[in-house]
C-alpha cells in the first residue's frame, strides 16, 4: 500500500529528529507537509503519492543534467559492479583530480574528499596551516558547512530557521571568525588594517546561493583578491555551489579573478556525495601526507561517486551547453518578473548561469541584511500556490532555485503559468 507525505512525515518524526535529515527539508518555514520524494527523471520529481513537480532544487545544485541522466546512471552502475568501496586509491580519482585541474587554472592539486562541508573546513585548516595564522574572515549570510568556528552568521538552513547561530558551538570556537557584511570591500580593508597579521584567510562564496541567490557587487571580489595578497592572506573561493554551475570554471571564470584555494561539490560528483578541496601547489603542498596539515577520509575518492562526477562533468563541457542552461534561466527569470507586475505584487528576480534567486522586494538584494528585509510571508504564499499546481521552488525564502539543461521552453512557460496563478493569489490575499 502507497504511504502518503504526511503518514511518511509522521513516522519519519519517530526516528529522525524533525523527520528529516537537513532541516529546510521539513518545510518549517512555509508550513505544510514535507514532499517525500519517490523518483526523478529530467527536469521532474515524483512524490510517494505520484504526483509530478517540475523540480527547481536540482538536489540543492547537482542536477544540472536533470535528474537521472542516462549517461550518469550508466556510470554509476558499470563501477558498482566492481565493488562499493575499496579505501585504496583507484584510478578514476586520478581522472576527477585531473579533470578539475585542467578546467581550473587556479587548482594545481585537488584533494578529494566527500562532502562540502568537509571541503570548506578543510580548506581553512590548511590556510591557517600554510600561514601560522588563527583568524579569518566570512561573510554575513554565507553558508560554508556545518563546521564550528563556521556557524556565525551563516546562511542556508540556519537562515531559514531565523537562528543565524547554533547552539553546541562554545564561544571560544568562534573568537578567531571576524564576520563581515557581504559585498562590503571597505570593511574587509578595516579588519586587515587592525588584524592583519593574524587573519589567516577570506573565504566567500563568490555568488552567495545560501541566503538566496547574491551576486558580487563591481570590485567586490577584486578588492578581496588585492587585500589578501597584500597582507599575505589566502582567499577562499567557496564554489560548492557555484562551481561548473553558473560556467565552465564557475565564478573565477567569469570574474578573472584567481582565487588561491577553491572548494568544489555538488556538480563534480553529478548527484553522489563528493567534494573537493584545491589550489596553489604550495599551499596544497602542506596537506597531509607532505605536510603537517592533517586531513582523511574513508570514503575520500569512492569509484561509484567518481563514475558520477567523470560522467557529469564529460557531460556538460559540450560545446554550447552553459549558453543554452544560461537562456533558460534568463527565460524563467524574466518571465517571473512579468508574471508579478502584471499582478501588482513588489517582486524581483535574479540568475547566473544555471541558478537563479526570487525576492518579495522592490528590488535585487545585495547583502544579508536587505534580503533578509524581504516578505517572508509573501513568499510563502507563493510557494504553497505554486506547489499546490506542480511546481516545486525551495521550501525556503533564503535559498537560490536551480535550472537544469532539461527544463525546455515547454517546462519553463509551464512554470510561468502557474507563477502567473500564484501572484494573482497573492494579489488577491493582501
Amino acid at each position: 500500500m502507497t504511504s502518503t507525505n504526511a503518514e511518511l512525515f509522521d513516522r519519519a518524526c519517530r526516528t529522525i529528529p524533525g523527520g528529516v535529515n537537513s532541516p529546510v527539508r521539513a518545510f518549517r518555514s512555509v508550513g505544510g507537509t514535507p514532499r517525500f520524494l519517490k523518483r526523478a527523471s529530467g527536469p521532474h520529481v515524483w512524490d510517494a503519492e505520484g504526483t509530478q513537480y517540475i523540480d527547481y532544487v536540482g538536489s540543492w545544485g547537482p542536477a544540472i543534467l536533470g535528474h537521472a541522466h542516462p549517461d550518469v546512471i550508466r556510470a554509476v552502475q558499470e563501477a558498482a559492479v566492481d565493488g562499493l568501496s575499496f579505501g585504496a586509491p583507484t584510478e578514476a580519482e586520478i581522472e576527477l583530480a585531473e579533470t578539475l585541474a585542467a578546467r581550473l587554472p587556479s587548482m594545481e592539486q585537488v584533494r578529494l574528499v566527500s562532502s562540502g562541508t568537509e571541503a570548506t573546513m578543510s580548506a581553512i585548516r590548511l590556510a591557517r596551516g600554510f600561514t601560522g595564522r588563527p583568524k579569518l574572515i566570512k561573510f554575513e549570510g554565507c553558508y560554508h558547512g556545518h563546521a564550528d568556528s563556521l556557524l556565525v552568521k551563516a546562511g542556508s538552513g540556519l537562515l531559514t530557521l531565523g537562528n543565524p547561530n547554533s547552539a553546541g558551538v562554545p564561544p571560544e570556537f568562534v573568537a578567531h571568525t571576524l564576520v563581515l557584511p557581504f559585498n562590503d570591500v571597505e570593511a574587509v580593508r578595516q579588519a586587515f588594517a587592525q588584524w592583519g597579521p593574524e587573519i589567516a584567510c577570506v573565504i566567500v562564496e563568490p555568488v552567495a546561493g545560501n541566503m538566496n541567490l547574491i551576486q558580487p557587487a563591481p570590485g567586490f571580489l577584486q578588492g578581496l583578491r588585492e587585500v589578501c595578497t597584500e597582507y599575505g592572506a589566502l582567499l577562499i573561493f567557496d564554489e560548492v555551489m557555484t562551481g561548473f554551475r553558473v560556467g565552465p570554471q564557475g565564478v573565477q571564470g567569469l570574474t578573472g579573478i584567481r582565487p588561491d584555494l577553491t572548494t568544489l561539490g555538488k556538480v563534480i560528483g553529478g548527484g553522489m556525495p563528493v567534494g573537493a578541496f584545491g589550489g596553489r601547489r604550495d599551499v596544497m603542498a602542506q596537506i597531509a601526507p607532505l605536510g603537517p596539515v592533517y586531513q582523511a577520509g574513508t570514503l575520500s575518492g569512492n569509484p561509484v561517486a567518481m563514475a558520477a562526477g567523470l560522467a557529469t562533468m564529460a557531460l556538460i563541457g559540450a560545446p554550447g551547453f552553459y549558453e543554452r542552461l544560461a537562456q533558460q534561466t534568463n527565460r524563467l527569470v524574466e518571465g517571473l518578473r512579468e508574471r508579478a507586475a502584471m499582478a501588482g505584487v513588489p517582486f524581483a528576480a535574479d540568475g547566473i548561469g544555471g541558478m537563479f534567486g526570487l525576492y518579495f522586494s522592490e528590488t535585487v538584494p545585495t547583502s544579508f541584511a536587505e534580503v533578509t528585509a524581504g516578505d517572508v510571508g509573501a513568499f510563502k504564499t507563493f510557494f504553497q500556490a505554486c506547489l499546490a499546481q506542480g511546481v516545486y521552488f525551495a521550501p525556503s525564502a533564503f535559498e537560490a532555485g536551480f535550472v537544469s539543461i532539461t527544463h525546455d521552453d515547454a517546462v519553463i512557460d509551464r512554470t510561468l503559468d502557474v507563477a502567473e496563478s500564484a501572484f494573482r493569489t497573492l494579489a488577491q490575499s493582501r
